[in-house]
């Protein structure tokens, strides 16, 4: 009897990449102090407990185990629009707005409405490992955009131009980065929504940790003060950064209403509806809980200075770059792959943290910190776990 086959492009990608070094931390054997985990981008702390007061108020409805609107409640999507309204100058309303069950989910249905199978996307390197996962499932080709350390990581325009050809359907950013931590500044976003619309492009921006921004930042860029902004761009978002609820699974896409109305006849195959509790207490803490947000936007920013300080006394191991919530950093063995000191660092110094070769090529020299779940008294440890 013959078995059954799996679909291959499921079968051909890696497994899921934070449990597999989740497990080299099972060797270590606490002989240096408790295990300090920089695996995985979670937030630092509990939600405020008002926040989870409405959670526990809203799950216990009879009106939340309902079915919802495909898109989301309109409460959530009518403050998420005018709080992007209010940040980066532009007309969005509601009608541009779709929840999501997670960024993840925004990011796979987006791919689903810009690409078909054989068709491909830009990606800058280091990439964000879930989108090369998910376009290489669903058959669309994760075309590699290479940055660079010696210039911040920040893609250029002059190298992805090269690249397209007529396979090419979407660019997506990352910005804030995720692994590098790098911000994009607006005038490197812009040229890149010119290029997208010069070649009949969409041009898709994961915003998730857009939050965690310096303070008196202002809009990370100006695409959405554009007139037909929303012919072109595609913003992703995510809610559980933001509010600490990633459990909750609640991220956002905004478009154009035209693209709004393709996507939720693919959320209504893929989720039905966005969960309903989560919906309805975030929509509330929008505006209630934006103290307690910057409050959480400024203890990243000591996290952050916390870890650099620790890594100060070993150049050896040299920060290439820093932002909210990671760090992308170059260890001091050449030759040894990313994999390999990111398992015995785990095993043999209790110092868990993710290899760049989960980034996608070329990416051996480095290793991903997450920085933003560990407290600066255990950051200030890593000096002493680096040594000897």
């Amino acid at each position: 009897m013959s078995r059954p086959a799996f679909n291959p492009h499921v079968a051909a990608i890696q497994a899921p990449p934070i449990p597999a070094a989740q497990a080299w931390a099972r060797a270590y054997d606490g002989a240096r102090g408790s295990l300090i985990d920089l695996s995985q981008a979670a937030p630092g702390g509990a939600p405020h407990p008002d926040l989870l007061a409405a959670l526990a108020e809203a799950a216990g409805s009879p009106h939340a185990a309902r079915y919802g609107a495909i898109l989301g409640d309109e409460r959530l999507r009518a403050a998420l629009a005018g709080e992007v309204a209010a940040l980066y100058g532009g007309r969005v309303d509601a009608g541009n707005v779709a929840i999501t069950a997670g960024c993840n989910a925004a990011f796979v249905a987006t791919a689903l409405l810009v690409a078909a199978p054989g068709d491909a996307v830009l990606l800058p390197t280091p990439w964000y490992f879930n989108h090369e996962m998910s376009l290489s499932m669903l058959g669309i080709e994760a075309r590699a955009l290479p940055t660079r350390a010696e210039t911040g990581f920040v893609p250029d325009v002059a190298d992805a131009e090269p690249l397209i050809d007529a396979r090419v359907r979407a660019i997506v950013l990352v910005t804030p980065n995720n692994p590098t931590g790098a911000t994009y500044p607006p005038a490197t976003i812009a040229a890149f929504a010119d290029l997208a619309r010069r070649r009949g492009l969409w041009l898709v921006l994961d915003e998730t940790y857009r939050d965690f921004l310096p303070a008196g930042t202002g809009a990370p860029h100006g695409l959405l003060a554009e007139p037909g902004w929303g012919e072109h761009v595609i913003q992703l978002y995510s809610f559980s950064k933001s509010y600490a609820v990633p459990g909750h699974r609640l991220g956002a896409m905004l478009a154009g209403e035209e693209a709004i109305a393709e996507i939720a006849k693919i959320l209504d195959n893929v989720q039905i509806c966005p969960a309903r509790a989560g919906q309805a207490a975030v929509a509330w803490a929008i505006d209630a809980l934006r103290d307690w947000r910057e409050a959480a936007r400024a203890e990243l920013e000591a996290r952050a200075a916390a870890f650099a300080a620790a890594l100060a006394p070993h150049p050896d191991w040299r920060i290439d770059q820093i932002g909210p919530y990671f760090a992308y950093v170059r260890h001091p063995f050449p030759g040894t792959p990313a994999a390999e000191v990111a398992r015995r660092l785990a095993g043999e110094r209790g110092v868990l943290a993710l290899p760049g070769s989960f980034f996608g090529p070329g990416q051996e020299t480095h290793l991903r910190i997450a920085f933003a779940n560990v407290g600066v008294a255990a950051l200030g440890d890593l000096t002493a776990r680096l040594s000897g």
